[in-house]
Order: C-alpha cells, then sequence, then structure tokens
C-alpha cells in the first residue's frame, strides 16, 4: 500500500489510470495496491489467461490458472525464457529507459537460457547448492538468528522486517558463498538499497560486483568448501563471468524471495489467531506453516517472462510468436479450480507454483525454506509472546510487478535480559578465518533517499533458474 493519495476504485480516474484500450495495467497504483484483487477481476472477465499491460503499455498475457502456469513453465520449446525473441522489442516499440530494460535484457545465465547452455549453467548451480550440509546451514540460521533476537530482546518493540526478516537471508547467504562475516551487514544494507533502487543503488550496485569479483579471485587461488569455490571447480567449466554471475543470482534471489517469505509468514502468526494457535497447539510445524503461507503469499507474484516460440494456443487464447508470457505465482495458487474453497488447509500439499517449476524451478528452494523455518522458529522461542503493536490494517508494502515487500511489522514483548554471547560455529573446512577485505564503495550504501525511475538490472535475476 502506498501513502500517496489513490482515488477510491469506482473513481473514474482511479478506472482511467488502472486501464488503457480496455486492458489492465499491471503497474500503478491498482495493480501494487492489492494485486490479489486484480488478479481475481482478470480471471473474473478473461480466465485461465488474460491479456494485460506492462510499463509502457505494453502488451502481454498474464497466465491465471494454475494448469495453465504449469503448461508454460514446463515447455520450452513453446515458452522460452530468452528474451531475445520478444517481438516488441526486435520491431523497436520498446524505449530505450524502459523500466523493464533490466529484466528483459539478455544476459548469459542459467536463467535467460534454455536448451544445452542452460542445462550446462544450471548443472553447475544446482549441483554446488547440493553439496551443502543442510545441517550446517541449519547452524549457520541459528547462529545469525540469535545474534539478530539479542539486539532487539532488551528493548521490548522492535520492527521485524528491518530487525529480522530483511537481514537473517544475506547473513547466511553471505556465509554460503563464501564471503567473509564482516560483509554480510554491509551486504545486507547494498541489497537492500538495490531493491528500493535510491540515489544510491548503484553505488551499492558496484559494492555488491566488487565484492563478488574480489571473492572469485581468491577461490580461484585458495579454493575451500563454498559456493563460489563450488562453481569454479565445477565439470561445466564456468568463465570467471559466469561465476560471477551466478553468485550474484544466487545471492540476491535468495536474499529477496527469503526475506519476503519470512516477513509474510511471521505477518500471518501475527494477525491470524486460528493460524498461530494451530502452530502453538501442536497441530502445525512450522514448515506447514511456510507451504501455508506459500500457497496463499507466496514471495513472487509474478515472473517475467516467457516468450512464445511461435503461434500457439494457452488457455483458449491464441498467442502469437514473440509475445511475452507473465507467470502469475500468485494468481495460479488461488485458482478454483484447484482451490475452490481457499479457506481450506493445503496441510502436506506442495503442488503451489510459489517457486515456479519445470527446467527453471528454483533450485535454492530447501535452502530458502531452511533459513526460513530455523530463522522463525528461533524468534518465537526466543520471544514467544509476540503481539502486533499496531493494528492489521496500518501495515503497508512497497508494491512491483513482481512481488509485494512488507515495509514494516512492529512488534511488542516483554523485554528480557540477553544471555552471555554463545561461541560462534565453527567455520567450513577451509575456510579462512582472517579473508581478505574487497574493495570499498567510495561511500557506504545507505538505504534510503529517492526512488528512481529506472530499476536496477538485478530484478532480472529473481526469476531464478
Amino acid at each position: 500500500m502506498s501513502n500517496s493519495p489513490t482515488p477510491p476504485p469506482e473513481c473514474p480516474a482511479h478506472a482511467a489510470a488502472a486501464t488503457a484500450g480496455g486492458l489492465y495495467r499491471l503497474h500503478g497504483t491498482e495493480a501494487q495496491a492489492d494485486p490479489l484483487a486484480l488478479y481475481e477481476k482478470l480471471r473474473a472477465e478473461h480466465g485461465a489467461v488474460a491479456p494485460v499491460l506492462v510499463s509502457g503499455d505494453l502488451p502481454a498475457w498474464l497466465v491465471l490458472g494454475h494448469r495453465e502456469n504449469l503448461d508454460v513453465a514446463r515447455t520450452s520449446s513453446r515458452f522460452a525464457r530468452d528474451p531475445r525473441g520478444w517481438r516488441d522489442m526486435k520491431e523497436g516499440r520498446v524505449p530505450a529507459d524502459t523500466p523493464l530494460g533490466p529484466m528483459v535484457s539478455w544476459v548469459p545465465v542459467c536463467n535467460f537460457t534454455d536448451g544445452p547452455v542452460h542445462e550446462r549453467l544450471r548443472s553447475a548451480v544446482v549441483e554446488s547448492l547440493e553439496r551443502f550440509d543442510k545441517r550446517g546451514i541449519r547452524r549457520y540460521v541459528t547462529r545469525f538468528a540469535n545474534q539478530l533476537v539479542d539486539q532487539i530482546a532488551g528493548e521490548g518493540y522492535a520492527d521485524l522486517v528491518s530487525a529480522f526478516s530483511d537481514q537473517l537471508p544475506m547473513l547466511v547467504m553471505t556465509q554460503l558463498i563464501g564471503a567473509p562475516d564482516e560483509h554480510g551487514p554491509l551486504l545486507v544494507n547494498a541489497a537492500r538499497d538495490m531493491l528500493q533502487g535510491t540515489e544510491t543503488a548503484l553505488q551499492s550496485d558496484r559494492y555488491v560486483t566488487a565484492t563478488l569479483e574480489h571473492l572469485v579471485v581468491e577461490r580461484k587461488a585458495r579454493p575451500v568448501r563454498d559456493l563460489a569455490s563450488w562453481l569454479i571447480e565445477h565439470p561445466a567449466n564456468l568463465s570467471d563471468t559466469e561465476v560471477l554471475m551466478h553468485l550474484r543470482v544466487v545471492l540476491i534471489a535468495a536474499y529477496e524471495t527469503t526475506a519476503n517469505l519470512i516477513a509474510n509468514t511471521l505477518r500471518t502468526v501475527l494477525t491470524d489467531p486460528r493460524f498461530r494457535a494451530s502452530l502453538s497447539g501442536g497441530h502445525m510445524t512450522l514448515p506447514d506453516a511456510l507451504e501455508q503461507v506459500l500457497w496463499d503469499d507466496p514471495p513472487i507474484n509474478t515472473i517475467i517472462g516467457r516468450w512464445a516460440t511461435g503461434d500457439t494456443v494457452l488457455g483458449g487464447r491464441e498467442v502469437k510468436a514473440g509475445d511475452m508470457i507473465l507467470l502469475g505465482l500468485a494468481a495460479g495458487n488461488a485458482d478454483p479450480q484447484i482451490r475452490p474453497d481457499p479457506a481450506a488447509s493445503v496441510h502436506g500439499n506442495r503442488s503451489h507454483l510459489a517457486f515456479s517449476s519445470g527446467p527453471h524451478e528454483c533450485p535454492g528452494q530447501d535452502i530458502g525454506r531452511a533459513i526460513a523455518d530455523t530463522g522463525i522458529e528461533v524468534l518465537l522461542d526466543r520471544l514467544p509472546d509476540l503481539q502486533l503493536a499496531v493494528d492489521a490494517s496500518e501495515l503497508e508494502w512497497r508494491g512491483t510487478l513482481m512481488s509485494r515487500h512488507l515495509l514494516s511489522l512492529p512488534v511488542r514483548f516483554a523485554p528480557r535480559s540477553v544471555p552471555n554471547a554463545q561461541p560462534q560455529d565453527e567455520q567450513p573446512a577451509g575456510h579462512p578465518v582472517h579473508a581478505p577485505v574487497p574493495p570499498q564503495p567510495t561511500a557506504a550504501p545507505v538505504v534510503g533517499g529517492r526512488r528512481r525511475r529506472a530499476v536496477s538490472w538485478w530484478r532480472r535475476l529473481l526469476g531464478l533458474g
């Protein structure tokens, strides 16, 4: 939701802003304020696949049906991930300064390729991620979650977004990719700054790039047990640039999606008494709770994109070669064909679309789940009396075409003393205790500042695959 004045839904000005030529815009106030309501309006009018407009009023197809989303995600021969097939781009109808640019500009990473190239790049990412010991990951999560709780426990009040959900995933991922401890907080600030598109976003972007470039150089000279080393030594024989870009893909995608998952789950726990009662009463485990949230409030609403490789039919719609297709993950999860009763439990059902599907399904989803459920468990164990400090109607989101990010989650609890500092977990075998410091930006990354119209190039990475 936005603090800016918004015309009421029945106002003609609102309707004019939301549509053009009879098609709904997926950019602007209505789409960002309540995307789920817009998806249901589109479903009622168009069925499983709806014609929509994206930034610049460019046409696209939004896939609303669960089955149709799976069809697109699993059939790369009909719906390619490579944006160079976009007809509007090839025919010069896309402005040079389009905010979509970062999401439709091809780069040689696994989530923008298909076929043998995709298989080579993805195999390096998947097989390297699979080398992590899941128990070791949970030890890192426990360590950092306790540190974050220590910082707020004595206060009796906190914003769980800025103090917890926005911090924990990057602190853990910093360890997994191989960056030294001291860069965890800096990378958190830099990533948040990039995602918010502030005046210092480019500076933060340079900081992240410099950190990862330095890491690749170090790990080529001295490999250890971390993601950077494993990507470098993988038989896929990635170039230095490919290693760097895939480290960045994993780092930023894991940060945004896992931060949203943690925040959405905590919001549900704090605002839904039945949900919290089921959790505290043992009728629902934390992994069960995460799956429910992945159904109801997935971290990514929409993925841009796929491009039709030829004329085809999708959900009864005639799709032309070169058309842009948007995977509607949140809309597909709410498809009445598979969820006739949205209030019914989905216990044990993992057929949601939160991590997409097919050859580009998110390879790091199990790590994201481990960070979220272990971190939330630590938080709720340490602060079991958490209560929302504002009315639920006062919570606000920052909306984009792809996702909604909860801006704050203010809570109150009884202040308690912080236990003596616990010893840090031992580093993975071979991890240097005193790692070299990577290049620094000219000034520290700062969160805030005037929002830029242009969107940083990282956004295209969130369709990780």
